[in-house]
Order: C-alpha cells, then sequence, then structure tokens
C-alpha cells in the first residue's frame, strides 16, 4: 500500500546557469588582480570562488537531474543526485582549505608587500556578486540540500570579501603584511566550518540515516496513536533526497473487512504527511504478530497437522 509526492521549481535552473556565468568571470577578474596586487588573500578567495563555480555547476546538473521522472532503474526517480553533489561540493571545499592554510603558512613566513587599492576594489566587487546571487537562491536553500549547500558557498564567500576589504584597510593604516595570509587562514576556516554541515548532512541521507528533524519514537508513538492500530513495528524513516522522505513500516490491527483497513491507511498517511511531511509511505498491515528477528519481521506459518 503506497502513497507518493514529488517536485521541483524550474526557476532554480536559471538562476544556477546565470550565477555560474558571472561567477567564473569574476574568478578570471579576481585572479588577474590577486597576481597584480601580490594578495594571497585575493587569490585565495579566487580559488574559493572557483569552487564556488564548480558548486553552482554540481548544484545545476544536480537540480536537472532531480527534475526526471524515474524509470524501469532508477525507480526513484534520481533525488539523490542533488545530494551527491552537494556532498561533492563539501569535499573540495576542505581540499581547499587545506591549500589555503599551506600557502599561508609559507607567506607567514616570507610577507610580500600587496596593493590594498586592488584588494579593496575587488573585494567590493565580491561582495556585490555573490550577495546578488544569496539573494537569488534564497528561497530555493531552504528546502533543498543541494541549492543550500551553493547558497553556503556564496556566503561563506562573501564573508570572505569582506574580510579581504577589513583587511585591506589594516595593511594601509598599519603597514603589517601578515595580515594578508592571517585573513587567508581565516577565510580557511570559514570554509571548512561552512562545509562541515553540509558533510554531515549529505552523508547521513546517501546511508539512508534518519531525516534531520525527526526522532524515530515520535513517528512512531503518533502512528500507534491512530484509530484502529494495535502495533508498529519494523518501522524505518529516509530521505530520497534533500525535501523528498520516504516510510515504510508493518502495522499490526484487527482482522477488519478491506473498507475498514482502507480507512485506517487513509488516516496513517495523513497523520504522516501532515505531522511529519512524509509524502511517500509504504505500510504492511497484519492480522498477527510477527516474530522480529536479525532478518527483519517474519509472519509466523503455522503448518497443517494430519488427522487420524
Amino acid at each position: 500500500m503506497h502513497s507518493h509526492a514529488h517536485g521541483h521549481g524550474p526557476a532554480t535552473g536559471r538562476v544556477l546557469r546565470w550565477s555560474l556565468v558571472a561567477t567564473f568571470g569574476f574568478v578570471a577578474i579576481e585572479v588577474a588582480a590577486g597576481f597584480q596586487a601580490h594578495s594571497l588573500a585575493l587569490l585565495s578567495d579566487a580559488g574559493h570562488n572557483f569552487t564556488d563555480g564548480l558548486a553552482l555547476l554540481l548544484a545545476w546538473i544536480g537540480v536537472y537531474l532531480q527534475a526526471k521522472p524515474a524509470n524501469e532503474i532508477k525507480t526513484y526517480g534520481y533525488h539523490r543526485a542533488g545530494v551527491l553533489s552537494a556532498f561533492v561540493n563539501a569535499l573540495t571545499l576542505v581540499a581547499l582549505s587545506a591549500w589555503i592554510f599551506y600557502e599561508s603558512v609559507l607567506r607567514l613566513r616570507r610577507p610580500e608587500p600587496v596593493r590594498e587599492d586592488v584588494m579593496i576594489a575587488i573585494a567590493t566587487l565580491g561582495v556585490a556578486l555573490n550577495g546578488g546571487i544569496m539573494w537569488a537562491l534564497r528561497q530555493a536553500s531552504r528546502h533543498d540540500l543541494n541549492v543550500r549547500s551553493a547558497f553556503i558557498h556564496m556566503m561563506g564567500d562573501a564573508l570572505g570579501s569582506v574580510a579581504i576589504i577589513g583587511g585591506a584597510i589594516a595593511i594601509r593604516y598599519t603597514g603589517w603584511e601578515k595580515v594578508d595570509p592571517i585573513l587567508s587562514i581565516l577565510i580557511g576556516v570559514l570554509i571548512v566550518w561552512t562545509a562541515w554541515d553540509i558533510i554531515r548532512e549529505s552523508l547521513n541521507i546517501l546511508l539512508e540515516g534518519l531525516p534531520r528533524g525527526l526522532r524515530l519514537q515520535d513517528v512512531d508513538f503518533s502512528m500507534r496513536a491512530v484509530e484502529g492500530v494495535l502495533d508498529v513495528h519494523d518501522l524505518h524513516i529516509w530521505s530520497l533526497g534533500s525535501h523528498t522522505h520516504a516510510l515504510s513500516c508493518h502495522v499490526l490491527i484487527d482482522d477488519v473487512p478491506p473498507s475498514s483497513s482502507d480507512v485506517i491507511l487513509r488516516r496513517l498517511n495523513t497523520m504522516v504527511a501532515e505531522r511529519f511531511h512524509i509524502a511517500h509511505t509504504t505500510v504492511q498491515f497484519e492480522h498477527v504478530g510477527c516474530a522480529i528477528s536479525e532478518n527483519g519481521c517474519a509472519i509466523p506459518v503455522h503448518e497443517p497437522h494430519e488427522h487420524d
């Protein structure tokens, strides 16, 4: 017995596509400015922006794949494509941070003069670009882990650009050139911090863990409270994608006519959809208690007896 629901907005794909073009264009400008200004912070931020571009590319691919319907091979559709994109995005952020830390340590040992005026100009442009992309993605990022990973990339880079502006001002008035590599280290820490939450949540979905914000005990208790339900067991809840959850379970009910069992099923599906936002359910009704083993739930089979 099943219930299904799906959906995604096409406008998000267009926003990601245009944001991708703008981001790679800005990366080229920032790399050139970074070499001209001898600023490791700008080059680090350019590297971060490049991974932003990759993040947007992967997010766009994820949105495209998620919109594809299920087929005979991918019977659940392509919901996990966006989650996998988010996971890969987060790993690229961690790798980038390692490079930034290494280069920053070298620059701390041998500080180099920088052009703070170029740093301020390019970082201001970066704040405007990343802020605009964040504003365009703000709605979709609330419901989709894939888009949220791209949104957090943008947020991290916008904050990094603000830090570069502050550092450039500090260098101008103090002449302390180590501010530049210190800023790079801070940007690296920010990148790791923003990536960790995405890694944890996407890995949980890929391993079919309980969706964030749900407690198995709460769902179990609420299902048992539905009229006509005697017991609930073999309960499993997982995520097909970042905002599509599924549930399967065995439910013990009285031996009732099919019309009555249909009413109980509708009550269960309505309750889990409204209270826990789970729209894809598989409920197996039982009229006899099953034996729980390491292989799951097994209905006892009574062999017929021969009579003399």
